[in-house]
């Protein structure tokens, strides 16, 4: 028997070279919730963030979630939206009922129901995805795939070997 799942979910992030940490919070929020509110940062909060290295565009990271959920016959069910602050919808829309989070982001939860809770709105349920780790046992991220350590699928790479000593 299917779990009950919720009206609409959350979930939000910059996407940066879209990897298995990324598509396990996006699948978790598919089971968890009917429509999905997809946040992604826009290029003007991304440039707020004073990164030192370069970002996919907001179109480039868009797009390569959207290709993501068409492959899966998920993206009937997704909404997009920017983000230019750190809660978007989360804060301000009631039909929301739920936010999928990682370990990194799930502090910022308590912040975003305070939020909604002073403005009347119900608090979301709280949804969190562990960070999926590479094969070397460290957690699978955007900046380890920019420097080459990994690929978006968490493998080694043989630039890593080499500063290894392998």
């Amino acid at each position: 028997m299917e779990k009950q799942r919720l009206s609409v979910v959350c979930l939000g992030g910059t996407f940066d070279r879209l990897h298995l940490g990324h598509e396990a919070m996006l699948l978790k929020a598919f089971e968890v919730g009917n429509r999905v509110v997809i946040g992604v940062s826009s290029d003007a909060f991304v440039e707020s963030m004073n990164k030192k290295h370069r970002i996919q565009t907001y179109a480039e990271r868009v797009e390569a979630i959207r290709r993501f959920l068409r492959e899966r016959g998920l993206l009937d069910r997704a909404v997009f939206v920017p983000l230019n602050d750190p809660y978007g919808p989360a804060v301000t829309d009631g039909e929301i009922e739920g936010i999928v989070v990682s370990d990194e982001t799930e502090p910022r939860t308590k912040e975003i129901n305070e939020i909604r809770e002073e403005k009347g709105l119900k608090s979301l349920k709280v949804f969190r995805v562990a960070m999926v780790l590479a094969e070397d046992g460290k957690r699978i991220s955007s900046t380890r795939i920019r420097l080459g350590e990994i690929d978006r699928e968490g493998r080694t790479t043989a630039k890593k070997s080499r500063r290894e000593g392998g």
